[in-house]
């Protein structure tokens, strides 16, 4: 690794400045995202990072490594404003800045929407300013992080370029919606809990993040960037590594319940209290599947599929993961809806249908193929349970909220689409796993999940 001196990293910041107006559009498109918009169901404000965020966060103190068990850091939903995503809270800087960004499991970057100037404009959706903060660095082209993004084919670093030229990304997604600036290093803010004393304090940990500059992609108009959780060396996840345990876990709340509801995402393990045995008693398991072509991804094993205990006939093959990478299930934050598999898809929704036919309405909300009148369920029935039989001899059992959605007045409809898994994948997307404690952990190559646990940070 090339050291740089004071002088040295001083020029990189004023050629990061410098360069601000010169940075490429090209597309890398590096993950596959289904993003949804979703009805403005509260007329409540777009959560502000800085009503809670700073109220936990602003004596920060650093503590050394080994003296820390777990990070935490608040998870709400974006369903407020229109949005089908999740925020994560994170502070930024030195002083601190805070952000909301979109908690994402199937892509790597962490990165934030960046502004040259010195002047906060809009106070309600406020984003990253390198300039105020002491802190700020860009990588240069050759440190070793910078082989680590998608850098543009025009970019400087793709040349005999000088030691102080700041490393460029661009990194973008499947829905068109991009983000490109510099690849730097931060100090970030988190919420940390001692192992002997059980008590939350602020603690500052030094990522490398993007500061994208140019920004498009309207799911980003509520969050002011992307927390990549994934499974690459980039992620939030990855950075944090064995230092806390190589595992994570998040809740994700019911979008529909106003005020939105604060989780947390727990960085590292538990077991260091009652509660925390009690939970992870109650947790199932499932093993996590790399495919060697998409190493990002979290994987899962799918066996098969029931609707009210009737086991559907859907071929295994229908879950697995082809020479080319294509197939396999992922577990994704990022994505509103679940997708799957075109041949499954249609034996869900057949079946569904058959046990719902005197509820559904005859013209479908558009984008949606099976809806039901909500007015006509009789009380104390519900809809049809959904069953996922996976591999390890675990059961993920879904509510029917997590996969029917009120569109319209007392209109709800099946929210899963379906995907061509030759030239795709299967997705469990964020609706599913409401409700659900998920434990990713990743030395174990195994994700948990429970109904209990969401409430405890």
């Amino acid at each position: 690794m090339v050291s740089l001196s004071p002088l040295s990293l001083l020029l990189l910041r004023l050629l990061f400045l410098f360069t601000l107006t010169h940075l490429s559009t090209s597309q890398n498109t590096t993950t596959k995202h289904y993003y949804l918009k979703l009805p403005l169901l509260h007329k409540t404000p777009p959560p502000s990072p800085s009503q809670s965020l700073l109220h936990d966060s602003l004596r920060l103190s650093h503590l050394h490594h080994h003296h820390l068990h777990r990070l935490t850091s608040p998870v709400i939903s974006g369903a407020s404003s229109g949005s089908g995503q999740y925020f994560i809270s994170l502070l930024l800087g030195t002083p601190p800045q805070p952000l909301l960004l979109i908690a994402d499991t199937a892509s790597d970057l962490i990165w934030t929407h960046c502004s040259a100037s010195t002047h906060h404009n809009n106070p309600h959706n406020p984003i990253f300013f390198p300039r105020l903060s002491a802190s700020f660095k860009p990588h240069h082209c050759f440190h070793p992080s910078c082989k680590l993004v998608p850098n543009p084919p025009n970019s400087h670093c793709n040349n005999a370029s000088t030691l102080h030229t700041p490393c460029l990304f661009n990194y973008s997604y499947a829905d068109s919606s991009s983000s490109s600036g510099f690849f730097s290093t931060e100090t970030a803010s988190f919420l940390s809990k001692h192992k002997h004393k059980h008590k939350h304090k602020p603690t500052n940990l030094t990522l490398s993040f993007g500061c994208g500059f140019r920004v498009s992609g309207t799911e980003f108009n509520s969050a002011q960037g992307v927390m990549g959780l994934g499974r690459g060396p980039i992620s939030f996840t990855s950075q944090l590594g064995r230092r806390f345990g190589n595992k994570f876990s998040y809740c994700l709340k019911d979008y529909t319940l106003s005020p939105p509801p604060t989780s947390y995402l727990t960085i590292g393990g538990g077991g260091e209290t009652q509660n925390d045995n009690v939970v992870s008693s109650k947790m199932k398991f499932t093993p996590l599947v790399v495919n060697p072509l998409s190493p990002s991804f979290y994987y899962i094993g799918i066996k098969s599929v029931s609707v009210d205990g009737a086991k559907l006939r859907i071929h295994p093959s229908v879950w697995s993961i082809d020479d080319n990478g294509n197939g396999g299930t992922v577990i994704d934050s990022g994505t509103t809806l679940t997708f799957l598999a075109e041949e499954a898809y249609g034996e869900v929704v057949t079946a569904i249908r058959r046990r719902v036919r005197n509820l559904t309405v005859p013209s479908p909300t558009p984008g949606f193929e099976l809806c039901v009148n909500e007015s006509k369920l009789v009380k104390g029935t519900s809809l049809p349970r959904l069953k996922f039989e996976l591999v390890g001899n675990s059961a993920f059992s879904p509510p029917p909220r997590n996969y029917f959605i009120a569109t319209e007045e007392r209109v709800m409809c099946l929210a899963i689409q379906p995907v061509n898994s030759e030239t795709g994948f299967s997705v469990i997307g964020n609706l599913m796993q409401q409700g659900f404690l998920l434990e990713f952990d990743r030395d174990r190559s195994r994700l948990g999940f429970s109904r209990h646990g969401c409430d405890v940070p």
